[in-house]
């Protein structure tokens, strides 16, 4: 936002307090930069914006002050994405750690909350099918209906997808439409060059909206599919919401249980690679074929 549109914002908001004839003045920004005062430390200002908070400066800011040895904190910071070295104000987190965790935390809900689109369904060529859930809200509050298809899915699974495949493949936004969006293009892809590479009859690549694990159980029942892989979103942490998990089954069933399954997770840039990702999931699909088996069964 310009400076003309506050202005401008500033104005409609005093006119309307009955406030009449108020002169333009300077908007000043905060900035993070700090500098030592008498009696402790002041802020900056500037006529630049404010900082991003995603920027990788705050995701490894080290806010402990007059730490006997700052390098092991620094080398301890480098090794992990989890929240240390932030420091405390009292019994009180930093400004900085506070601003950072109530963004990744906006982040992580944007992401649970927010629609996969069909227009980038379109672009990818991606059919769309749907659970009974009707809309998000649904979803999240009736996990049981994420676990069927409504009927007009079915329908166009039966007229539109491979019947028998070795292998089916079904993309969904589960809780995590960032897992989606950023994932797919190294995921997809290089997961079905590399089924065919290998000589599988692979089948009709869709895309389920509000799906939940258990549906793919009955995608393969109505395809008999043998391996039915679903790439789902995650459920977000914090700072974390690009996560993707890759579910397998052999053969499901209607008796089928959540040990029958194999699940590599944690698929994203800062885990594991998704063209990586991509190579591990189509050895599992060889040695599921082979085995006939999926889950607790494929170890025995």
């Amino acid at each position: 936002m310009n400076e003309q549109k506050i202005q401008d914002i500033v104005a409609t908001v005093l006119a309307q307090l009955g406030e009449t004839n108020v002169a333009a003045s300077d908007i000043t920004k905060v900035v993070n930069a700090v500098t030592p005062a008498a009696g402790g430390y002041v802020p900056q200002v500037s006529a630049e914006s404010l900082p991003d908070l995603g920027d990788i400066q705050f995701k490894k800011w080290n806010g402990i002050q007059n730490a006997v040895d700052k390098k092991v904190v620094e080398d301890l910071m480098s090794q992990t994405d989890a929240r240390v070295g932030t420091g405390r104000t009292g019994p009180r987190p930093r400004t900085t750690a506070l601003l950072r965790f109530l963004a990744d935390h906006s982040r992580s809900k944007d992401t649970v909350i927010k629609n996969v689109e069909s227009s980038w369904l379109q672009e990818r060529n991606l059919m769309e099918v749907q659970s009974c859930a009707s809309d998000k809200d649904e979803y999240l509050t009736r996990p049981d209906l994420g676990r069927k298809l409504n009927d007009a899915g079915k329908a166009l699974i039966q007229s539109n997808c491979k019947k028998a495949p070795q292998v089916q493949v079904v993309l969904s936004d589960g809780l995590s439409l960032d897992a989606v969006t950023v994932n797919h293009d190294e995921i997809l892809p290089p997961l079905l060059n590399g089924l065919k590479n290998a000589g599988l009859d692979v089948g009709t690549p869709f895309f389920l909206r509000y799906g939940r694990v258990k549906a793919q159980d009955e995608i393969g029942m109505l395809l008999n599919a043998e391996v039915n892989l679903l790439l789902i979103g995650e459920r977000p942490g914090l700072g974390q919401s690009e996560s993707l998990s890759c579910y397998a089954i052999y053969k499901p069933t209607s008796e089928t249980v959540e040990s029958d399954r194999t699940v590599i997770s944690n698929i994203h840039a800062g885990g594991t690679p998704p063209v990586e990702a991509a190579a591990v999931i189509v050895d599992l699909v060889k040695n599921m074929l082979e085995k006939k088996a999926s889950g607790i069964k494929l170890k025995r």
